[in-house]
């Protein structure tokens, strides 16, 4: 199967199957201190932040969904780009080594007319260094995007249980440091659904990493889309379909790094309100995936309705919690 029509396939299972989507992050176990007399004006809570040079009107990044040759995947990146660009936010855009495999679905990534002045950040598998990948591909699928950043993932539960996947993780952590520090735009790591330990953290800290979205289990479940994907007898996927840290462990295991890192909290953020919380826990911003996907598939204003809600909860979030903006400590 060729790598634009297994994309095709992954959109399709996450439109089929609610049961993707495990709604397990740990969110629902962490209370924020209501605050009655928060002596804060709400007009005047201010929810920007900086990130990577660019003012976002909140700490919110659409994160990586698709890309490929089909019309399917070019209407949902170009709505997502215009989305990104209309409500301030960050967008990280899905694997590009389908771009490598066939010249066409290079126009999938070519975002940058979409969203002129918001962060973009390229995306490629880091187990793909190990499978002859190395900077010079890193450096076109930075140039394709015109990226701010290039995102590495991280998704060895995913390669493992999807038909031919690339298996081989030996070395990766010295190779990433080489792409690093010859890469001109900041290198980022992410992981998929499963979460990072503190055993992770700290090889990726000695590699020269600064920015990691954590991408922790209790959001999309990939072990579960390769399953549907296989069309075969084998329970694998399923029964690692919900393994990994769940998006508050993970951050927790991010604890003694915090004044290293720059953590991003993906895996299961559906509501500005889990933003917050995450941020409660050492996140400096947030990031969501599979609640966009549909509406991008219908339009860009379907994409910016949904951004506003987050970013209005996110907001309310702050004042009953008594703080004015997103640095506030009170």
């Amino acid at each position: 199967m060729s790598v634009a029509q297994r994309k095709d396939d992954h959109i399709a299972q996450c439109l089929r199957d609610p049961a993707i989507d495990r709604s397990a992050s740990g969110f629902d176990s962490i209370t924020l201190a209501h605050r009655a007399l928060p002596e804060i004006d709400f007009d005047k809570v201010d929810t920007s932040i900086t990130f990577l040079g660019k003012k976002l009107s909140f700490p919110f990044m659409l994160s990586s969904m698709t890309g490929g040759t089909s019309k399917e995947t070019v209407t949902i990146n170009q709505n997502l780009a215009k989305a990104a660009e209309e409500c301030k936010v960050a967008l990280a855009v899905g694997s590009q080594r389908v771009m490598f495999e066939d010249k066409k679905a290079e126009k999938s990534f070519r975002l940058r007319e979409f969203a002129p002045s918001v962060p973009l950040i390229a995306n490629l598998g880091a187990v793909q260094l190990n499978y002859g990948f190395g900077i010079e591909e890193c450096r076109k699928a930075v140039k394709v995007l015109d990226a701010d950043a290039l995102f590495l993932h991280l998704n060895p539960l995913q390669e493992v249980i999807q038909k031919g996947g690339d298996r081989n993780f030996e070395y990766l952590a010295d190779k990433i440091k080489s792409v690093r520090t010859k890469l001109e735009v900041p290198l980022m790591i992410k992981e998929t659904g499963c979460g990072l330990s503190e055993a992770d953290y700290r090889l990726l800290i000695n590699c020269g990493i600064r920015y990691i979205d954590v991408a922790g289990r209790g959001g999309t479940s990939w072990s579960r889309i390769e399953h549907l994907c296989n069309k075969d007898d084998s329970n694998l996927g399923l029964a690692f379909q919900d393994w990994g840290l769940t998006t508050v462990e993970t951050l927790e295991q991010a604890k003694p790094f915090r004044n290293q890192l720059f953590l991003i909290a993906g895996g299961g953020i559906r509501s500005g309100i889990d933003l917050a919380k995450a941020m409660s826990l050492g996140a400096s911003m947030g990031s969501a995936a599979l609640p966009f996907l549909k509406a991008a598939l219908e339009s860009k204003d379907a994409v910016v309705k949904l951004i506003e809600e987050y970013r209005e909860q996110f907001k309310v979030a702050l004042f009953l919690t008594g703080h004015k903006n997103c640095k506030d400590e009170r």
